[in-house]
């Protein structure tokens, strides 16, 4: 905490005030009430305690922002404004189209980490930040502001879990307790016992303070570092807090003031408001910047064609291998790393990985954060459990995440486990993310392949491994562009296109075939999003129009879907061999012909056409 002037302070929060709501009402939509509560805490971040470099928002050692809360983003605009950053003018212009001022802060804005607004998932991002500072030897400050109503949420918990597990004392939380919710008063107002307590339990240490008491404020956050624990804030606020006819009044959630309600507000503000342009900015500590920078090249790999591999097990051993050349790469576990094989790294990188135990919201979340450092966070559990972690994800693509995540256990091909265990989903869950890529394996070869490709792109990326054991049927020189695909039995009859353990049932069904003179091409999709479409609609026009797709998944948007989606426009005729219904426990290959996606169905769909 530099020496600043709380008079200062004071003055520049009105300001932000005053950005708020004129920033709102020109838009005519917002949240000027929910930024309010929270601009005496903003303003003493931004001015008077946070390090960071005003011109360079991407520097490394700066102390990072994420405001959870974020539909108080005009909050956060203005004080990057008072910081010189966003010309004033700009404020204006939230909300407009082509505006990167948003109604909730996206990474469009270089000040702005993750995409926020869908609560509950800043604390868990910033628990992947500050575990990056502590990888990198950085000593900057993640800080969190979140509003009371969003605790609710059970990702928070999770994140407070593991905050207080590894003792992140660089990780700052603030609860911005304003008392009022959207449709109406928080579970427990102003009754910041029951939030000190639950932080309590999670091994945080906590402090009681008013969050309108600038010189408080400023006291308490002088005490950073003081101790191992995470340090949280719960600050007691009002909503519109600094207006006389908005504070603490209910039904003013994300309403805008009228103009001549504005005007009223920013005449009670305007005597004391003062600009944060020209104060002084507590500047980062100059450490060694981390090294980012991707390898040349990944060490080469040796498989043996015939071999039997599991592309989990091929998973875990490709992991260890791109992590002994690319120090960006870091490991993220569900209580699962055994079966995901992710135990290769955890075990040789110990300092590069991350058990998150069974929270899947929080696994997601805080491999975000290390994304968002310069690291290739892998995160790596059973596929079905990554559902949990849905909206995680999916703000992980508005985000423009560089995530990883890796999914085994698939399908019905898992056996005996039974349907809560079998992802059937999930294939459905990632395509549907935007600007996701989705990959399916078939054996070692190509898993570690594949692997490589996710490393060096950017974005949320996901890689679905089986539990069986396949044979190798690629050599070890073999390419893996995204968004290809490969012909592994050529005919004239039908295309067949498959992927995973389906792959390995029709290249049976092929050979079964062409030993009765039926001779059908086979391809194996496994970049399904973006999917290999030349290669399957050259294959198509070759066999009468007409191609199968087999997969151990429901056949709800999976590779049934996504091939007669690209291929629909071509008069393509597409068959789908999927499951339909819901699974038992069994063998494996009692599954796959019960629900007809074995090499014996597929024998039989081929003869109907």
């Amino acid at each position: 905490m530099i020496d600043t002037d709380i008079e200062l302070l004071k003055g520049i929060a009105n300001q932000l005030r005053i950005h708020s709501i004129q920033a709102t009402t020109a838009a005519g939509s917002g949240h000027p009430t929910s930024c309010c509560s929270a601009a005496d805490l903003v303003a003493t971040l931004f001015f008077g305690q946070m390090r960071y470099d005003a011109k360079n928002p991407h520097y490394y050692n700066n102390d990072r922002f994420i405001l959870s809360k974020g539909h108080a983003a005009p909050l956060l605009y203005a004080a990057w404004a008072e910081n010189g950053f966003v010309p004033v003018a700009e404020l204006l212009k939230l909300r407009q189209f082509g505006n990167d001022l948003e109604g909730h802060p996206t990474p469009r804005l270089p000040f702005v980490d993750v995409a926020t607004g869908s609560l509950g998932q800043g604390l868990g991002v910033g628990v992947g930040m500050a575990l990056a500072a502590r990888l990198d030897n950085l000593d900057y400050n993640t800080y969190v502001l979140m509003g009371d109503g969003e605790i609710a949420e059970g990702a928070v918990w999770e994140a407070a879990s593991l905050a207080g597990i590894y003792k992140l004392n660089n990780l700052i939380a603030i609860v911005d307790a304003n008392r009022l919710g959207q449709s109406e008063a928080t579970a427990f107002g102003h009754n910041l016992a029951v939030y000190r307590d639950r932080f309590k339990a999670f091994g945080w240490r906590v402090e009681d303070i008013d969050g309108h008491d600038i010189e408080e404020i400023a006291e308490v956050l002088g005490g950073i570092g003081l101790d191992d624990k995470p340090l949280v804030l719960i600050a007691k606020t009002y909503k519109g807090g600094g207006v006389s006819f908005l504070q603490d009044q209910d039904s003013w959630h994300g309403k805008p003031l009228s103009k001549e309600e504005a005007a009223r507000a920013v005449a009670e503000l305007l005597p004391t408001s003062k600009t944060g342009l020209g104060v002084a900015i507590p500047a980062p500590t100059a450490l060694p910047a981390p090294n980012n920078a991707a390898p040349a090249s990944y060490p080469s790999i040796h498989y043996t064609l015939g071999d039997k591999i599991a592309t989990r097990e091929a998973y875990g051993a490709a992991l260890v291998r791109l992590g002994d050349a690319d120090q960006r790469i870091v490991a993220l576990d569900g209580d699962t790393k055994n079966s995901t094989y992710a135990e290769k790294f955890f075990k040789k990188y110990p300092n590069r990985s991350t058990e998150c135990y069974i929270a899947e919201q929080n696994l997601v979340a805080t491999a975000i954060g290390f994304g968002a450092r310069g690291k290739v966070p892998f995160a790596s559990t059973f596929a079905t459990f990554f559902t949990r972690a849905a909206d995680q994800i999916r703000v992980a693509g508005i985000s423009q995440s560089n995530l990883k995540l890796v999914g085994s256990h698939v399908g019905v091909s898992i056996g005996e486990d039974g349907p809560s265990q079998m992802a059937l989903e999930d294939l459905a869950l990632m395509r549907s993310v935007v600007g996701s890529t989705v990959l399916y394996p078939s054996d070692a070869v190509s898993t570690e392949k594949l692997l490589e490709q996710m490393a060096l792109i950017k974005g949320v990326c996901f890689l679905r491994t089986s539990r069986p054991k396949t044979p190798v049927i690629y050599g070890n020189d073999e390419k893996f562009p995204v968004g290809g695909a490969k012909v592994v039995r050529t005919g004239d009859k039908v295309t067949l296109v498959a992927a995973g353990v389906t792959l390995h049932e029709a290249i049976k069904a092929a050979d079964q075939l062409k030993a009765e003179g039926i001779q059908v091409t086979v391809i194996d999709a496994y970049s399904i999003k973006p999917l290999g479409k030349d290669v399957i609609l050259a294959a198509a026009k070759k066999t009468g129009n007409t191609v199968i797709t087999v997969e151990d998944h429901y056949s709800e948007g999976g590779l049934g879907d996504a091939v007669a989606g690209e291929l629909s426009v071509e008069g393509i005729r597409v068959h789908k061999l999927a499951v339909v219904g819901i699974p038992r426990s069994g063998k494996a290959e009692e599954l796959l012909a019960h629900f007809g996606i074995d090499a014996a169905a597929i024998v039989k769909k081929v003869k109907s056409l």
